[in-house]
């Protein structure tokens, strides 16, 4: 089992004094000598996941908003990390591949743990046409340009010259003069969860973020959920010869029952929030404390044991953000975890 953590930044990081203070930061000069928080708190955190045991960081994007930019802050970081790969969310619509293609061989060399794409399809409208771009939300063109943009970069970076036909992006005689630093390029992440998604996955990704339904209230009805993704994944995979890897993006935090634990985290996300709707909170979290990490860390090492037999890979944590966490989840979580008699 591999177990990943997202990058602090404004839109997904909370409970977090740091990250809070740097989004009221974010509209005027830094006081002198010092760096953005999102960096400075997020080289912290990253240095005590790898030591925690950890194994990739996703780093998410927001291009209208207070965080810094993804490709920036993954290289300044990465580059100090042993072993934990970067995992930068890449948008097509919004960069041409090729562009992506010279970004990605210059992080993953600069990493010593390499790096991988989490593939975007769907975000903002607006947010992409303010930034240069399109959706092509709502219409099966996404998913042609998706899999066409992943065809590109793994063409790229497999083949000192190459060329390829496309609706959205034919080339020729493309060079790449920078090779992966494995002899297995980067891995593609992404969650598509339609039908086209589903078949753009099958055919060009490599892990698949396991979706679920949304309305659903209980732990062993997301495990059915999961089980039947899992499924329904593994035929189309089958259809292309390809074999697909599964993850998962569940909420962990402690406390004595799953209850103590989401008021804990409630708790500490309201406190660094101006307007708080813990209603919605509430509501937003559901989902993800059903994933059964939520509790004592016996009870969170069961519900590992149950994804592991599932055939789950990766576990990308939702958590409250701040060291103490970190290094309770290395020491409770993952270190016990991986140490088990199997």
């Amino acid at each position: 089992m591999q177990f990943g953590l997202y990058g602090t930044n404004g839109h997904v990081t909370v409970g977090s004094p740091e990250i809070a203070q740097a989004v009221l930061e974010a509209h005027g000069p830094l006081p002198e000598g010092r760096q953005d928080k999102q960096y400075e708190f997020g080289l912290d955190i990253m240095l005590a996941a790898e030591k925690a045991g950890f194994d990739i960081i996703l780093f998410a994007e927001r291009h209208l908003g207070p965080d810094l930019t993804t490709w920036v802050v993954a290289g300044a970081i990465g580059s100090r990390l042993e072993r934990m790969r970067s995992m930068v969310a890449v948008h097509p619509g919004l960069w041409h591949p090729a562009m992506i293609a010279k970004l990605s061989m210059s992080l993953d060399r600069i990493c010593k743990g390499g790096m991988a794409i989490n593939l975007v399809t769907g975000a903002s409208e607006s947010e992409f046409q303010m930034f240069g771009g399109s959706t092509l939300m709502n219409t099966d063109g996404r998913y042609t340009r998706a899999t066409e943009f992943v065809k590109f970069l793994k063409g790229s970076w497999e083949n000192e010259i190459f060329s390829m036909p496309g609706e959205y992006y034919p080339t020729e005689n493309f060079e790449m003069r920078l090779r992966p630093r494995n002899a297995t390029p980067p891995e593609m992440f992404t969650a598509a969860s339609s039908e086209g998604g589903r078949n753009m996955v099958a055919e060009t990704g490599d892990w698949w973020f396991l979706p679920y339904d949304r309305n659903i209230t209980t732990t062993d009805e997301l495990l059915r959920e999961l089980e039947k993704s899992i499924a329904d994944m593994t035929q189309r995979m089958a259809r292309y010869g390809r074999t697909v890897r599964f993850a998962f993006n569940p909420f962990v935090g402690f406390g004595a029952d799953t209850h103590s634990a989401v008021e804990a985290t409630i708790t500490r996300i309201i406190a660094h929030e101006k307007n708080p709707d813990t209603s919605k909170i509430q509501r937003s979290m559901l989902p993800a404390t059903l994933g059964g990490c939520m509790g004592r860390p016996e009870d969170i090492r069961r519900q590992l044991g149950r994804f592991s037999d599932m055939g789950i890979e990766l576990l990308l944590f939702k958590m409250a953000a701040g060291i103490a966490d970190i290094e309770q989840i290395g020491s409770e979580v993952i270190g016990p975890f991986r140490t088990r008699p199997e």
